[in-house]
Formats: C-alpha cells, structure tokens, sequence
C-alpha cells in the first residue's frame, strides 16, 4: 500500500504507533512492550519519520527482524517522501551540530595524535554530545570508571638490565588465533552515532593491522555485514552475546557460529542496566542549549517571533533500570551448560570481578574469563579490572593454566598492557579508545591507534628486558601503596 504523511500522522499513539524509516511505513503499536530502549522512544516519533534516530544506532535489518510483532504496511507516496526530503534539507541545525561542524573543520591531523588520551580529546569535541555522552557514560558519579584507569598508576615495574633486545616480538595468540599485539578490540555498541561506517571501520582497522575484534550483540550494522567488511575471510572475530528470554540468544549464536564468528564472549555482569547519568542526562543538556540560543537571539531582537522548530520536551528522560528481553535469572547451574549444548565455539565469561567467580569458571570449564566491570558502567565502586588480575594471581595462580585469562577497564598505554601480561593475562581488551579513534578519523584512526599501542608495547618490553610476551613474568610488576600525581593531558 501507499501512505501519505497525514494519514501515518494519525497513528501517534500507544493505542496505534505507526513510524517511517527510510519512507517504508511499518506498525510497531505490538513491539512498544518489548522494545530494548523502552516504548517511549519510538513514542516520540508515532506518526513521524524515525529515520534519522533509528539508522545511528540500528543495523538496517533492525526492524525487518523484528517482525513480527513489527509489521510493515507500505510506501509512503512521491509527494510525501519528497516533502520528508526537503524538510531534511531546510531544517535548522542544532547549536550542537554547529559545534561539531566547527570541531570538524579544526580537528588536526592524524599524524599529530601521540596517544589514546589525545584521540579521546580529538573525539571528545567532534562527537555530538548525545554520542559522546553513550560512549563516555558510566555507573553513578563514574567513580569506577576512573578508577580503573588510575588503578594502573599502583603497579611500578622491576625492569631488568644486560638483556639483549635488539629483536622484540609483541605478538601472541587469543584462542589460538594470533595477534600482533597483545591487544582486542571490546566489543561496544551503536558504534555509528560516532561515524557512519560505524563497526567496520573497527573491522578495517583490525585487519589491516593484525589484531582481533569483538563484535557486540547490539552492533549498529548486521552481523554479516560486519563478517563481509573484513581484509580477508581469514580475519578472526569473536561475538559478544547477551543472554535473552526466548529465542533470540540460540538464534543470535547459530547466526554467529553460521557466519563464521570464532568465539562467544558471554556477558555476565548485566541482569539490569548500570545507572548511566551522563546517558540519561544528554537530553536535558541539549534542550538547555537551544533555550540559551533562542534567549540570546531575543534578547538581540525582542520582537523577533518564538522559534516554532524548538522542542522544550526534549529534556525529558526515563532511566531504563531492567534491559527489556535481558535474561536476569542466568546462573552457574543453567546458563554454561545450556551454552555449551548449543555451541562448538570456545567459551569466554565477560565480567568477572572478584577472585571466587574466576574459580567457579575455571570449575565450570569454559575456555577463558574477561575480568571486567563493563568499563564502570554497571556497579559503581567494582574493584577495578587490574586488581582483581593482581588479586588472583596472588590468591589462585592455578586458574592461569586450567583457561585463558583476559582483563580490559581502564587500559590506556602500552605500559598499561605490560603489567596486566606482567600479572598473567594473555591479552588486554580496549573498548572506547576504539571508539573514540573511530568516531575522530574513520579506520585510519584505529590503524593509528593500533601503531601507537604496538610502538609503546615494543619499547615497554625492551626496557623491562623481555624480548618476548612470555618473558613478562610476575616478578617484573610490584604493586605500591601509593600512587603518584599523574598529569593530564
């Protein structure tokens, strides 16, 4: 069927909610309950074209997936989609988009950024603020969140000297598959509100610089997509998975399994959403914006008319406390055999925090752990990712060799990678320097970023005197009881 705009504009309610993407029509009146973000998201578009909230951080096979409960009804008409069109291109930009396009036009050149926190700067101000609020966002006052990247500064190195480094060889394997470096890419979501290629600039990067990608459950672009974006078909990813109530999770790990998908990364430290303020509060902060602008423009020109375009309900926010579909009954007893019967793929459990977990997995015999507080953004004062690495080695060494263990939260520098090998794990994941490098320069700027950590490793590890990832030993790390002031950048 065709739709013009005043007749989908007559389905605006929870009663009947019709939306537009990409001119498609399509009832979601039944997907309202069970929508992941809550029903008043889609809300505030019934009866309005959605596309430009839904393609940021949606696959494009999103909505189809979903159907039912979602239906699709038709095509909007020629007179409507070209009025959508034109609305698009007369619309007046935000205060918030004419900083970005400024920071855009200043942002230096690639080969001036040194570091991961430079990039994060870089990004900090050519991201919107409502993309850079969901990357940047953590637990409560995001203590948490700060503290693991702080925790690093207790951990001071015994290097040793008389060593021959003149080779030096970073690389080691994850799972048996190699990397170059000892570092993965964590697997983060709605990666496209920072740039339009979104995951797979990450895939590109990746590939061309030899390191491994963990891609999310709520990825903004199609498993398969992000498969066919890689180098070459030898390219390892693993997958990222939230258990869900029903069908979804066996389904989500026969698609990845399908596609080729070499490990399930189980995430385990999420039955309920962290209480993410930043998140939460980027609405508010953006309508403040707009007010300022048209008080300043009134206050040049009282008689200048109210500017009908401002929305003044847009700081209205709901904190979403339960992930809609998330499975919050998950346990030792149930979820690792349910798993196992029906995946061959290796399994690694993703957000263990404290030293008895990390037994009760090794007892369980899944392939590896990920120590991880989900970078601060779940329960805020978790004891930060190094420590519980620190923490097991010196409660229970044995679980080193009965799986592989991993830790990311906080990991910034190549020094930062060293101690954590240093103190046992294979590898270190990274999840938002990624981002930020992403969202700041496109796939160049994870190629960058992926230099930067391999120069810094390399030099780390000819002045501890290992030539070798296996040479990092314990006794190279000791940890301190104080801290030094460390300056920002």
């Amino acid at each position: 069927m065709v739709f013009t705009l005043e007749a989908v504009a007559q389905h605006s309610s929870s009663k009947s909610c019709w939306i537009i993407i990409q001119n498609e029509v399509y009832d979601v009146t039944e997907f309202l309950s069970s929508h992941p973000g809550g029903a008043n998201i889609i809300l505030k578009y019934a009866g309005k074209d959605a596309t430009e909230a839904y393609e940021p951080i949606h696959p494009p096979s999103a909505i189809a997936d979903n159907t039912p409960p979602v239906k699709y009804l038709g095509s909007l008409d020629a007179g409507s989609a070209h009025a959508i069109s034109q609305a698009k291109k007369e619309k007046k930009k935000t205060q918030d988009e004419i900083r970005v396009e400024l920071a855009q036009k200043l942002k230096p050149p690639l080969s001036r950024v040194l570091n991961t926190l430079e990039m994060e700067k870089i990004a900090t101000k050519i991201l919107s603020h409502k993309a850079w609020a969901f990357f940047a966002s953590a637990a409560d006052d995001r203590v948490t969140h700060e503290e693991n990247i702080r925790a690093f500064s207790r951990f001071f190195f015994n290097p040793r000297v008389l060593r021959p480094v003149s080779t030096c060889d970073p690389s080691t394997s994850i799972l048996g598959f190699r990397s170059t470096i000892p570092v993965f890419v964590c697997a983060t979501g709605k990666v496209k509100q920072g740039h339009p290629e979104g995951e797979l600039n990450i895939t590109r990067g990746c590939g061309r610089t030899g390191i491994i990608q963990m891609v999310s459950s709520s990825a903004s672009l199609t498993y398969a997509e992000i498969v066919e974006g890689r180098i070459s078909e030898s390219q390892p990813l693993f997958f990222q998975l939230y258990v869900l109530k029903g069908e979804r999770a066996p389904d989500r790990v026969r698609e990845a399994e399908r596609l080729g998908y070499k490990a399930i990364f189980l995430t385990v430290d999420t039955p309920v959403r962290g209480n993410r303020e930043l998140d939460l509060r980027a609405p508010f902060v953006l309508a403040d914006q707009e007010r300022e602008a048209e008080r300043l423009a009134r206050k040049a020109n009282p008689d200048a008319p109210m500017d009908p375009e401002i929305d003044y309900e847009k700081g209205i926010g709901e904190p979403v406390a339960r992930l809609v579909g998330a499975d919050d009954d998950m346990s030792w007893e149930k979820t690792i055999p349910w798993l196992r019967s029906i995946t061959k793929l290796p399994i690694i459990l993703k957000g263990i925090q404290c030293v008895e977990d990390a037994v009760l997995a090794a007892e369980a015999g899944v392939d590896g752990i990920l120590i991880s507080n989900h970078g601060g953004r779940q329960l805020e004062y978790s004891m930060p990712s190094i420590e519980v690495l620190y923490r097991l080695r010196k409660e229970q060494p044995d679980v080193f060799s009965r799986l592989e263990v991993y830790m990311d939260g906080g990991v910034r520098r190549g020094t930062d990678v060293l101690k954590a090998l240093c103190l046992g794990a294979k590898a270190v994941g990274m999840g938002r320097p990624f981002l930020y490098a992403q969202s700041a320069y496109g796939d160049a700027g994870v190629e960058r970023l992926v230099r930067i950590l391999e120069t810094e490793i390399i030099l780390g590890m000819r002045l501890l005197g290992a030539t070798k990832v296996d040479e990092l030993v314990p006794e190279m790390v000791e940890r301190v009881d104080w801290q030094p002031l460390v300056a920002k950048l």
